[in-house]
This record gives C-alpha cells, sequence and structure tokens, in this order.
C-alpha cells in the first residue's frame, strides 16, 4: 500500500469553501476602487559556492585576459554548482533565505511555481521535489515550466493569475539554473558567460486601488530555437554515444551534442532588434513615459549586449541596471538577483517603479511593468 502522509494540514471542506467565497468576493472591485491585487513582498537569491574567476579561466583557456573579459562582459567570476547540486537545491537554499527575512512561513505558500531548463529529473517535476523539501502544505499547488531569461517575467504573470482570480493568496516563484551542467569545459564563447544561482520571490494579495504588478507584453519566435540550445538529452535527440563525441567549430570551441550552443551573432542581432521595440510596447500599454520609470531591469545577459540595447533606447544610464560582476548570467535569476541587490542597497524604494524585460532562449520575450512596495 502507499504511505499516506501523516500532516496536520489537509485541506477541509470547510476550509476549500471559505478560500473559494473569499476568492470570488475579492476579486471583484469595491465601490471605492480598491481590489484584491498581486504584489511583490520579497526576494532572496542564493548562489553556489564554487567560483571560477576571469584569471581561471584566461590561464585555462590560453591567449585571453582577465581584464579584457571583464570589459567586454561585465563578469569578474561566475558561481558554479558542485558535481552533486541540482537546481532544486539551489532553488530551495533560496526559498530557506526567503523565509529566513521573516516574509512569510512555508505553512503560508498557497503555490509553488518553479521555472528552470535544468531540472533534477524528466520526471517528477522539480517543483514537486521542492515542496516537500521546503515543507510546504499538502493543498499548496506546485508545478515546473521551462522558459530561460524570460522566465522570471512569465513567472510574475502566472504568479499574479493565480493571486488576482482568488486561487491564490501567497505565490513562491522559485528560478533556478545549473547552465554550467550544460557547458564544454573548452567552449569559449559561453563559459564566459554563464553562472549558476537561484532566486526565490514572494508574490501576496494586497488591497490597492492600482495595478502594482502589470501590464505585460509577450513575444515568441519559435525560429530562433535552433540558435540556443542543448540539443541533445531529450526524445527528439536521445543520449547515445554519437551524442557524447566533442568537436571543435571553426572559432575554436569544443563541445558535443549534449553541451549548450550558442549563436552568440544571431542572439545578438535578435536581441537588439526586438528588445528596443519591446520596451516601446511595454510604455504605450502602461501609459508611461521613460522619466515615470524609476529603474529598468533587464534580463543581465552580458554587459556588451546591455550596453548596445540602451544605446538604442531612450533611458538615461543612471536608470538602466549593469549588475553581473559577481555572478554573471544566471538565465532566468539575472533579474530577481539584480532587483534584490538594488533594494538592499537603498536603490529601489516603497512607490518605485521598475520596468523589467526579459529575453533569450526559445526565442523569448516578455516585460511587465512593476511597484515595489513595503509594508
Amino acid at each position: 500500500m502507499d504511505r499516506i502522509p501523516q500532516r496536520s494540514h489537509w485541506p477541509s471542506p470547510a476550509y476549500a469553501d471559505a478560500g473559494f467565497l473569499e476568492g470570488a468576493q475579492s476579486a471583484m472591485q469595491s465601490a471605492s476602487g480598491v481590489r484584491r491585487r498581486a504584489a511583490v513582498k520579497a526576494v532572496a537569491s542564493y548562489l553556489p559556492a564554487g567560483l571560477l574567476t576571469n584569471e581561471q579561466l584566461a590561464q585555462e583557456l590560453g591567449g585571453w585576459d582577465a581584464q579584457k573579459i571583464l570589459e567586454k562582459t561585465g563578469i569578474a567570476m561566475r558561481h558554479i554548482a558542485a558535481l552533486d547540486q541540482c537546481s532544486s537545491d539551489l532553488g530551495v537554499a533560496a526559498a530557506q533565505r526567503l523565509f529566513s527575512k521573516g516574509a512569510c512561513a512555508p505553512a503560508d505558500i498557497d503555490f509553488l511555481l518553479f521555472c528552470t531548463q535544468s531540472p533534477d529529473y524528466f520526471l517528477p517535476t522539480t517543483a514537486c521535489l521542492v515542496q516537500d523539501r521546503l515543507g510546504l502544505r499538502l493543498d499548496c499547488g506546485a508545478l515546473d515550466f521551462n522558459q530561460g531569461c524570460s522566465g522570471f517575467v512569465y513567472g510574475l504573470s502566472l504568479a499574479k493569475s493565480l493571486i488576482e482570480t482568488g486561487s491564490a493568496g501567497n505565490v513562491l516563484l522559485i528560478t533556478a539554473e545549473t547552465y554550467s551542467k550544460f557547458i564544454n569545459r573548452r567552449d569559449r564563447s559561453v563559459r564566459t558567460i554563464f553562472g549558476d544561482g537561484a532566486a526565490a520571490t514572494l508574490l501576496s494579495a494586497v488591497e490597492s486601488d492600482r495595478e502594482l504588478i502589470g501590464p505585460f507584453v509577450f513575444g515568441t519566435d519559435g525560429r530562433g530555437a535552433g540558435e540556443l540550445i542543448v540539443p541533445a538529452g531529450g526524445m527528439r535527440q536521445p543520449v547515445g554515444c554519437e551524442q557524447t563525441v566533442e568537436t571543435e567549430d571553426g572559432r575554436g570551441n569544443w563541445r558535443s551534442q549534449r553541451n549548450l550552443y550558442m549563436n552568440g551573432p544571431e542572439i545578438y542581432r535578435f536581441t537588439v532588434e526586438t528588445i528596443p521595440g519591446l520596451l516601446e510596447q511595454l510604455l504605450e500599454k502602461s501609459g508611461y513615459r521613460v522619466e515615470d520609470v524609476d529603474h529598468f531591469i533587464f534580463h543581465q545577459a552580458n554587459k556588451f549586449m546591455l550596453d548596445r540595447l540602451r544605446a538604442r533606447t531612450p533611458i538615461p544610464e543612471e536608470k538602466f541596471w549593469v549588475d553581473m560582476e559577481d555572478c554573471a548570467n544566471t538565465v532566468s535569476s539575472t533579474i530577481p538577483i539584480a532587483l534584490e541587490k538594488a533594494i538592499c542597497g537603498g536603490h529601489v524604494r516603497s512607490g518605485d517603479r521598475l520596468a523589467l524585460v526579459g529575453f533569450g532562449v526559445g526565442y523569448s520575450w516578455a516585460a511587465a511593468m512593476m511597484e515595489w512596495v513595503t509594508a
């Protein structure tokens, strides 16, 4: 017989009925204009202990200068997960940091969203593993979604929908990646850019007369799927002996079909052609101007790309965040990691309006307005 978990927080029919009625009532706008809104209440990140510095890369790869790597990428070091560390481990550590801040307790979470492209297993979902390890309630929803560099903004949208339809009061959004496990040690094109990391974001229901997260703008172009890809390992191309053979490309980079491949020039072209227009769409949809926004936090791809993007927009330098020197490109976690640093550093204050912009693998892109509010 299957083991039945012995926990004291199984939902009762009365609890479920009350939650349904509360959700239905709070989703309706009152006469005063105050209604149930989703708000970001806390952010916490986690970076694994392993480090890969520019000096180490320069020594390993040869012909590279540590300072030049920093100047071009904006990255001085990358945090690298240990061999036995997976995305769930990083995500759990980030969530535990969030709980230690006192924003909420594990028992308060109604839904867990876990964004990763490097799951522990094909199945079960990593979210189920994390739910158990964090001790979240058994009536807590939990799901994975695979979205990459735009994943944080997509996650905000999913969490907002759950909260504002009355399906959840507190949503834990975790983004976690261990891209280093996909990267060939002799692939210069990606090894300088990516690091491992995770972030946990708490979104909660509040009463407000204005939208605190949103509007959103999304985009997808699957024609770019092959430009940033791990070709082998899924059902389309299972791993066999031939997928493990390493070959050298015309630029001196080595990889197998099991490794991460990135067509840098094409990713750059897609980004500079698409993302300035995405920002214009967001501003138009929100009704705000650049001067109405306090901070612009884009996916922290690399400094070269961010500098080119800012040059194609009217964003002033002091409002545009470039912050990846000590953690590199952590994929779906770059925006929340930068956001946490900005909050902890006193740069983002209650009432500040932020434009969040994610883009990359897929191709996929997404942008959202957000107001930071404190209790």
